[in-house]
């Protein structure tokens, strides 16, 4: 019997034996050195990046004054914190990885759907999009260096995307796999760096906005231009702007596991995700709307986007080293949020064939065939996205902490996860099927959003799906409880 507690050390060669390779193995105590302070350091530099500020710029066209969008994206702390610190206890406590957490879950075979949600569908959606988003960014940076690199082409488009955009897509692709494919150590080293130059940039970039404005007050007090079509009443926009930024985590929410299994103790992840994540998303709602508002107001209109407003910059270093900070912190979530859980879901779905390495080179070219460049034509596009990937996750996410934390009570057995070996209890289903359905029944209930006159389940699609998927599973476990009780 093969036996998980700290302290242990779990023997390699027996997993290998069953055909599981080291990716997805459970963390013995030597491996788990994640303290605190690496989950504090984690997400800080990750809300920084193109897409999140995008986001921002359509959250100011909601009807609620700037004052009100920032206390909303602080307020997100709570919910985003919650979801990273409780779908991450098992891999804390457990030293597994998502894969496995979703095994736990839905059963050997049943996990193969939602892994393909998270890690194919979803993780490789994101990869796309925030790829695209950082080349815009860098075909912004080449343009300044060499004029006329815009004009390559002569304006003409190529599967709906000019030439010199597609080169630079291609460009800042590569730079993007070349980090997923390092993996975790490449990745740490890289974020060491680069998370003091974020707060440095976008710090220098904050102040700079609030003194275009003429001060803090004219930041907060900025009369707004409203989107008639996303108006919703003050309560309801709050929750809009909460639900779309549980899409942007709802993929590392959902896969958290991956990161929570080198936790040094389950007290270290909930403490350093919490702090890090109030934190950065506070330093996050001042930054955002003090440099879209002050952007927009030196520019002479209202802008949502934050590379127009770098674009029209007069400096040439300070473009320089604003849009190459950008560029980083979106290759560094990139890489924490999207290629390497897509990576791991990919290695896990089809362990004897294909190890980390693999799927990051398989989940890279699969980002460019989806021509992400669709995703965000507007400020309206991500909207859409974003509650998309809420629509798809949500119900993934509320099913496997009912799951966790009432249905299982916080305990799992690795020899049943792992070696489907008979204990007290039931071993690991191949499908557990109350959880199948009620994740089925969520996603299609969020995906009806979509259509003509549903949109208001769209714009809550991550609430709808969590509370939905979540409470049925809850409900079809305790009625088959009760029916082996009668």
């Amino acid at each position: 019997m093969i036996e998980q507690s700290r302290g242990t050390q779990l023997d390699s060669k027996v997993f290998e034996q069953r055909g599981y390779n080291k990716d997805i193995m459970p963390k013995n105590s030597e491996q788990r050195n994640s303290t605190a302070f690496n989950f504090f350091t984690l997400w800080m530099g990750a809300v920084h990046n193109i897409p999140n500020y995008t986001a921002v710029g359509g959250f100011l066209l909601l009807g609620l004054s700037p004052l009100q969008v920032m206390i909303a994206l602080v307020l997100s702390s709570f919910f985003i914190a919650t979801l990273l610190v409780a779908n991450g206890y098992a891999g804390s406590k457990f030293g597994i990885p998502f894969a496995m957490h979703l095994r736990h879950t839905y059963g050997d075979i049943g996990a193969k759907l939602p892994g393909i949600l998270r890690g194919v569908i979803a993780g490789i959606a994101w990869f796309g999009l925030q790829t695209y988003a950082g080349s815009q960014a860098l075909l912004i940076l080449i343009n300044k260096v060499i004029p006329g690199f815009s004009e390559i082409g002569g304006g003409g488009t190529f599967l709906g995307i000019t030439l010199p955009g597609f080169i630079a897509f291609i460009i800042f692709w590569v730079i993007n796999f070349a980090i997923g494919f390092g993996g975790g150590d490449t990745l740490n080293k890289f974020t060491a760096i680069l998370n003091p130059l974020i707060y440095i940039v976008f710090g220098g970039m904050t102040i700079w906005g609030i003194y275009t404005a003429g001060g803090f007050g004219n930041i907060v007090n900025y009369e707004l231009s409203s989107n008639s079509g996303l108006l919703y009443p003050s309560l309801l926009a709050f929750f809009l702007i909460f639900n779309s930024l549980l899409g942007v985590w709802a993929g590392p929410g959902s896969s958290v596991a991956d990161f929570t299994q080198n936790a040094k103790s389950t007290k270290s992840q909930i403490i350093g995700q919490t702090a890090g994540i109030f934190v950065a998303q506070t330093l996050f709602a001042v930054a955002s709307v003090s440099i879209i508002i002050g952007g927009s107001i030196y520019i002479g209109h209202q802008e949502w986007n934050i590379l127009t407003i770098i674009n029209q910059w007069d400096n040439f270093w300070a473009v320089l080293v604003a849009l190459g900070v950008l560029l980083l912190t979106t290759i560094s979530t990139n890489a924490t949020s999207n290629i390497i859980p897509a990576a791991y879901q990919l290695s896990a779905l089809f362990p004897k064939f294909v190890n980390y390495k693999t799927g990051v080179i398989i989940a890279c070219v699969v980002s460019v065939l989806i021509m992400p460049w669709k995703m965000m034509e507007n400020e309206d596009s991500i909207f859409v996205f974003l509650n998309m990937i809420g629509a798809i996750l949500g119900p993934v996410t509320g099913v496997m902490i009912i799951h966790f934390f009432i249905v299982s009570k916080c305990k799992i057995n690795i020899d049943e996860l792992y070696f489907d070996v008979k204990a007290k209890q039931k071993a690991i289903p191949k499908v557990n099927l109350p959880a199948y359905v009620a994740t089925i029944v969520g996603v299609i209930i969020c995906l009806l959003g979509f259509l003509p006159g549903f949109s208001v389940i769209s714009d809550f699609s991550w609430f709808i799906g969590f509370l939905t998927s979540g409470l049925l599973y809850w409900l079809l476990k305790s009625v088959r409880r009760t029916e082996r009780d009668a």
